[in-house]
């Protein structure tokens, strides 16, 4: 690889001048090469003095033809934060990619390496990582299908929410690939956290969404009464947690009012409220429509908290976790069936206090 970049570098400087990385290259009537890291500068070179010069630092001369590729400017942004290109030089760099180096991305885990001179790049859910005998996959559109359902086979609305199925791998990708399959993964997020890095990202808070509803979800609007926004702090607690969702919530009530939810620390950003929360939103604004009444239920001080360990165990996930055989749980299915048993009444009225006093 290091000639047709030493041959690429010494037509492009002819072109205009060179910077990358710490390399500079210009020409004029001659060339001039530096390093200032390696405090290598020569000028008055002839054509054949500064392709040898260049070829003796092979490095810099292949990772300036890497990134003098044609990609967008996110694409490149992205996969150079993948090396943390901007954050050490050259050769340190190439040293760890020749070793592989791994970052995170939501439930992803990228690595990148140099094989033959050349970056490739892997990616597979990062509870995989050092498993053998995953589905191998080469083409990014697979991606799209490959995350449609979780591992137990429930299809997933949220594409960032952390239920991605295990199992698979996309081995040997270009850096153009790499990106690609990431955003059929997580679509729009390198794009988002591209445009948050350059202080360009649009974000669209809680009040102006719900102000644009119409249909069936224009009902969420009147949520938004007075100036309290206590409602979508239970929203963004119930649905942007990050035991939810692997981005960062960004938007807040409106742009002067802060939401007193911590966003979460996923390092891509969620710009807007997503069409499940609206959807949530909806049903939420429909049930906080009823009047509360009071009603008294009889129960020992541990079935109280066995019914706050069930909500706790449903709200985490947790339910399907919880072993069968272990009735040490509040939240073990027999020990609620038990508590079903003893007081639900046969209409299934806790306690035997009906919802509706009519009833």
């Amino acid at each position: 690889m290091t000639a047709p970049a030493v041959a690429r570098l010494s037509s492009a400087v002819r072109e205009e001048p060179v910077a990358c990385d710490g390399l500079h290259a210009e020409y004029d009537d001659n060339y001039q090469f530096s390093i200032p890291d390696a405090d290598i500068e020569e000028s008055g070179l002839s054509e054949d003095e500064f392709e040898t010069l260049a070829a003796d630092h092979e490095p810099y001369v292949t990772n300036w033809a890497y990134w003098n590729e044609d990609r967008a400017d996110a694409d490149d942004a992205f996969l150079r934060w993948l090396e943390a290109a901007d954050e050490t030089t050259v050769p340190e760099r190439y040293e760890s990619l020749r070793a592989g180096m791994s970052r995170s991305w939501g439930e992803l885990r990228i690595e990148v390496r140099l094989d033959d001179g050349a970056r490739r790049y892997e990616i597979r859910h990062s509870d995989d990582v050092g498993e053998d005998g995953l589905e191998p996959h080469d083409e990014p559109l697979d991606a799209r299908s490959l995350v449609t359902y979780d591992d137990d086979g429930r299809y997933r609305p949220l594409k960032t929410a952390p239920s991605l199925p295990h199992g698979w791998v996309f081995a040997d990708q270009t850096g153009r690939e790499c990106v690609e399959t990431v955003e059929y993964i997580y679509p729009a997020t390198v794009a988002n956290w591209y445009l948050e890095r350059q202080g360009e990202l649009d974000i669209d808070h809680w009040e102006p969404t719900i102000g644009r509803q119409s249909g069936i979800y224009g009902v969420v609007q009147t949520w938004n009464r007075g100036d309290s926004h206590e409602h979508v702090n239970w929203v963004a607690e119930a649905c942007c947690d990050d035991s939810q969702c692997v981005k960062r919530r960004e938007w807040q009530y409106d742009e002067e009012t802060d939401l007193d939810v911590p966003g979460g620390d996923g390092e891509f950003p969620c710009r807007e409220p997503c069409s499940l929360v609206i959807a949530a939103a909806r049903k939420w604004t429909r049930l906080e429509g009823e009047q509360e009444q009071a009603y008294e239920f009889t129960l020992t001080p541990s079935e109280k908290e066995q019914v706050e360990e069930i909500i706790d165990a449903v709200a985490d996930g947790r339910a399907d976790e919880i072993r069968e055989a272990d009735t040490s749980d509040p939240a073990n299915r027999y020990r609620a069936r038990y508590l079903r048993a003893k007081r639900f009444d046969e209409d299934g009225n806790l306690s035997g206090t009906a919802t509706e006093s009519s009833e």
